[in-house]
């Protein structure tokens, strides 16, 4: 009887522990070089992530609902309530995050972070329409050690896919590149 008790002592524990995963990973701090090339062309920068929380569960069910249900202007409508819950900057122009939400899986994690606002345009087309390009999203992968890569769109709408998730709409075409940075002795 008494082992069973601490059974189920353990398996609360450890359910309850999966509310909190990642959370001893917060707040990240990270500088990335980003790097976008587009035919002969690639501009070369540094960009500097701040997230001091995951978003909550409910805001997270809320703006998937409202891209899945009611489209992007609703998720756009959803998100901009949402508490900051950090920030990305380029060359002194910052804007702030509104979604963080992360995935783990035996291989590492994926942490998906979205700003309201576009970050940069960056488009070989100087006549292409600016409008509906609203977000700014950010998509880091951390392998099992520790070590990031990522991408970033600084100017970008998401629709939703067939089986519920979401596609991605960059403005300039073609995904920032982000890598460690690398300082030299």
């Amino acid at each position: 009887m008494q082992a069973a008790r601490v059974l189920v002592v353990a398996a609360v524990f450890l359910c309850g522990s999966g509310f909190v995963q990642g959370a001893e990973d917060y707040p990240l701090s990270l500088t990335m070089d980003a790097n976008l090339t587009a035919g002969p062309t690639t501009v070369s920068s540094v960009v500097t992530i701040q997230v001091e929380r995951l978003m909550s569960k409910s805001g997270l069910t809320r703006v998937s609902n409202e891209l899945k249900f009611g489209g992007y202007t609703r998720f756009l409508n959803a998100l901009r309530p949402l508490p900051v819950v950090g920030s990305v900057e380029v060359n002194g122009r910052k804007v702030d995050l509104r979604y963080a939400n992360e995935q783990r899986s035996e291989a590492g994690r994926r942490l998906v972070l979205v700003s309201d606002q576009p970050l940069v345009f960056l488009s070989s087309d100087p006549d292409k329409n600016r409008t509906g390009y609203q977000l700014t999203i950010v998509e880091l992968n951390f392998d099992a050690k520790g070590s990031v890569s990522g991408t970033m769109a600084g100017a970008a709408r998401v629709k939703p896919s067939p089986d519920g998730s979401v596609v991605l709409d960059d403005y300039s075409g073609a995904p920032i590149k982000l890598t460690p940075r690398v300082t030299k002795p």
